[in-house]
């Protein structure tokens, strides 16, 4: 039987920026508001069970905050700067006015259309974040001990990554769905070197709090 890794990735719960529709990027880091804690509670009562082997998380405190409770079990932890959100520049942490949401829309429409070298006013392109992503996928692929690992993310670079696993265009990058504390569970085979997905942004265990 070919050696695999599972890896089970979340986006991290609700803050009040979400709420309000603000963008957050990698500039802002907020921290989770009270749904996000009962989202983040219900996904540890419906996975503690799982032996994860390491936990992995940006560096900003929403995703830190998801995974507390699996932290504070004893599981070891990894912050990666590069699984950190997309910087959407000088608009980050702002209200949006029209004028935003169009600047936005026209954006994502030209990433959807190829333009994925395209960045932000001030801030970077899906290619920008995927070059940074890469490293930290080899890093957690060279673990070959770690074969259940829990990774908590963000929506943006939730969507780049999942291009650069299943080795898909990145302007497709928007098939990819994504909802606070939602899950992708991927297997990783060593003898094909390549991911697939197991579930899809399941939200199962967050039925209770709708």
């Amino acid at each position: 039987m070919s050696k695999q890794k599972t890896i089970y990735l979340i986006r991290h719960g609700e803050t009040e920026f979400n709420r309000q529709g603000v963008v957050q990027g990698s500039g802002v880091d907020s921290d989770l508001n009270e749904l996000g804690q009962q989202q983040a509670d219900a996904f540890y009562e419906a996975y503690q069970h799982i032996p994860f082997d390491k936990v992995y998380t940006s560096h900003l405190k929403r995703t830190h905050q998801t995974v507390r409770k699996f932290i504070e079990s004893g599981l070891p932890w990894e912050q990666h700067e590069g699984l950190n959100e997309i910087s959407w520049g000088i608009r980050e942490g702002k209200i949006p006015n029209s004028r935003d949401n169009e600047y936005y829309r026209n954006l994502t429409d030209s990433w959807a259309s190829g333009e994925v070298d395209l960045k932000s006013e001030g801030g970077e392109s899906p290619e920008d974040v995927i070059i940074r992503q890469r490293p930290v996928v080899q890093h957690i692929i060279s673990k070959t001990d770690e074969n259940i690992i829990l990774v908590a993310m963000h929506g943006r670079a939730i969507r780049i990554i999942l291009t650069l696993l299943l080795e898909c265009p990145l302007k497709e990058m928007d098939n990819f769905e994504h909802t606070n504390v939602g899950l992708y569970k991927i297997i990783y085979d060593y003898d094909t070197q390549k991911f697939s997905i197991v579930l899809r942004n399941n939200a199962a265990h967050l039925a209770h709090l709708q």
